[in-house]
């Protein structure tokens, strides 16, 4: 019998058991959902009785259910009398073992703090909807203080099918780490910024995605939406300025471009827009720049998203000269295509439209390798890692030292950044 995925059967009483059960803070630790193999489940009602633990079924095969669930709703499964294992193919088949899955880039971070603990600390911006930690590192010379120094916020990963921008998080930490005291440009980075990077910010459907040891090709979270059976909210079309405004994201939950039922209704938006509000110091933002890392075209973006105009509220000419400028500064060092986020289509709801209109951060959307489906689409071969992952060294060491005045790239920082 073929696999048959079942994107509908985790109904309504699922979505609102799983709702539920992750909003109180002290159900964080049972949260963390793994995959299993559930034997029996033959029938519409096995179906619904492993369904109403809580757990989601993601698809069934000869009686099989490959199932995503707390070791809570694992308990509460094998007390109905089914056969429960841990599915151990949660991972990336296996010519593409170079990747780092969620297990796998924990322990590249732990790794990279024991290594580095003078310049570099793991944190968390908390968790995701499933319970799944969401890492951050921040990366400076006095690392345990928290100095008047300009900051970066490098991001990764919020659509689920684009592994190589977790490895692209993975890169930039070894990048800064690694050659600090032996590279002086990079040292002069780390001692006069504040670096901080966010490797996967979907690590639920980072995971759904390789949990049968193949591609399943998703893109959105694992947040169920309430009274449907679709699962998941696309999140970079669910950030809170102009939210669903103007055609750039769908309404429909079963959509690929679903925005959510609101603003950062998606767990994983919320807790990097927390962490970058918790960055204002007396009013003033200290996050000046930052990369949002997505697969794939080989693009350099800027604001706005929502419209093709040039310049809109929030957006004056200088500042769009100043995007336009950096992007394509930035885009000589990799072969990138550099232009505003509009030309490529139109989207609302993005990151990086909220960050610049509401925190004045200059924000980028790097899509990296490859430019077509033909060349590896959302799924490149690990072989090319190495190469497209240092392929983008100089552009991040470039906006890097833009972060102090972006406005250097037009000649206007006397007007703009110095007190005359």
């Amino acid at each position: 019998m073929a696999r048959r995925l079942l994107p509908s059967l985790t109904l309504a009483v699922v979505g609102l058991v799983a709702v539920v059960a992750v909003n109180p803070a002290s159900a964080a630790p049972e949260r963390t959902g793994g995959a299993y193999l559930v034997d029996g489940v033959r029938t519409w009602d096995d179906r619904n009785r492993v369904a109403a633990t809580g757990a989601a079924i993601d698809a069934l095969e000869d009686g099989r259910a490959d199932v995503t669930a707390t070791p809570a709703e694992a308990r509460a499964i094998r007390r109905l009398g089914y056969r429960i294992t841990q599915n151990r193919a949660e991972n990336f088949p296996k010519a593409d073992a170079g990747y780092h899955n969620y297990a796998e880039m924990v322990a590249e971070l732990d790794q990279a703090a024991k290594d580095h603990p003078a310049i570099l600390r793991k944190m968390s911006i908390g968790k995701s909807y499933q319970g799944r930690d969401m890492p951050i590192v921040k990366i400076s010379d006095n690392v345990a203080v928290d100095e008047d120094e300009p900051e970066l916020l490098f991001n990764a990963h919020q659509h689920a099918r684009e592994h190589l921008t977790v490895e692209m998080a993975l890169y930039l930490v070894r990048l800064f780490t690694d050659n600090y005291g032996k590279d002086a440009r990079i040292t002069r980075l780390v001692n006069t910024r504040e670096i901080w990077i966010v490797p996967d910010m979907n690590p639920d459907g980072g995971e759904y995605d390789i949990a049968t040891g193949s591609y399943r090709s998703w893109r959105k979270n694992r947040q169920p939406t309430p009274g449907t059976g679709a699962i998941g909210t696309d999140l970079n079309r669910n950030w809170g300025y102009n939210f669903g405004c103007c055609g750039g994201s769908s309404f429909i939950p079963s959509s690929e471009t679903y925005h959510g039922s609101k603003a950062f209704s998606a767990t994983e938006t919320r807790r990097l827009r927390d962490f970058v509000l918790s960055r204002r110091v007396k009013g003033v933002q200290q996050i000046k720049a930052s990369i949002d890392f997505h697969t794939y075209s080989e693009l350099i973006l800027w604001p706005y998203g929502y419209t093709m105009d040039p310049t809109a509220k929030g957006l004056n000419a200088d500042q769009q000269a100043t995007f336009k400028a950096l992007g394509t500064k930035m885009a000589k060092t990799n072969g990138y295509t550099p232009e505003q986020s509009s030309s490529l289509y139109i989207t609302d709801g993005s990151i990086i439209d909220w960050l610049w209109a509401t925190q004045g951060i200059w924000a980028y959307t790097f899509e990296m390798f490859p430019t077509s489906p033909e060349k590896g689409g959302f799924y490149p071969p690990a072989s090319v890692i190495a190469a497209q992952t240092a392929r983008n060294k100089e552009a991040t060491l470039l906006l890097s030292e833009y972060a102090d005045c972006a406005y250097r790239a037009i000649n206007k920082q006397q007007q703009y950044c110095y007190i005359q």
